[in-house]
């Protein structure tokens, strides 16, 4: 039997009662149906200075960024939900992503992010649902060698989208999120089982 891919779950918001983790428990779930091991992280649990490369100089990398650089490395796959602030990402995401791309001696370019896959979704009150920010978290993913799957979802006016019990009112929205997670999934679990080419 093949393994179970392991995917790392996570919202580029803090906020409790966050739209974005809302959308992130349903994607996580549809992995765990898919047959995924998922692992959830939030944000605020992982406190982290901006990044400072004087900082990053006298006192190394911050023992928050290291434990989220290291739940990247331990998981093959992302799952990510993030709001936009401002047409692009929000800071604590940029942020947390920065700190885990620092490498250290001996150690692989990237080897949070290399060959990893991603799925991506994003929550808005507004008109467009966030989907601004999905094209520059692609972008940034895609550049520090993450393979974004093609299927995306960006949820429009999320202030009114859920139901008490944090699904989704409208079928089809619910289909998209958890056809995101599928996908994710099924990409993920075909690298991990295909032989490594060599370098």
């Amino acid at each position: 039997m093949a393994t179970a891919p392991r995917l790392l779950a996570f919202a580029g918001s803090t906020r409790t009662g966050s739209f974005n983790k809302k959308l992130l428990a349903i994607g996580a779930a549809a992995a765990r149906a898919a047959g995924a091991e998922v692992t959830l992280a939030d944000l605020r649990d992982l406190p982290m200075p901006l990044y400072d490369g004087d900082l990053e100089a006298a006192e190394g990398m911050p023992k928050n960024g290291q434990a989220f650089k290291d739940l990247l490395i331990s998981h093959q796959g992302f799952f990510i939900s993030s709001p936009e602030y401002n047409s692009s990402l929000p800071g604590v995401l940029k942020n947390a992503i920065d700190w885990a791309s620092r490498g250290k001696p001996g150690e692989a370019p990237l080897v949070a992010f290399d060959g990893k896959v991603a799925g991506l979704v994003a929550a808005s009150p507004g008109a467009l649902g966030g989907l601004r920010v999905l094209v520059h978290l692609r972008a940034m993913l895609e550049n520090i060698r993450v393979l974004v799957v093609p299927q995306q979802f960006a949820l429009a006016h999320a202030d009114e989208a859920f139901d008490p019990a944090g699904a989704l009112k409208d079928p089809k929205a619910q289909a998209s999120v958890e056809a995101v997670a599928r996908r994710l999934v099924d990409v993920t679990r075909r690298l991990s089982a295909a032989p490594e080419s060599p370098r």
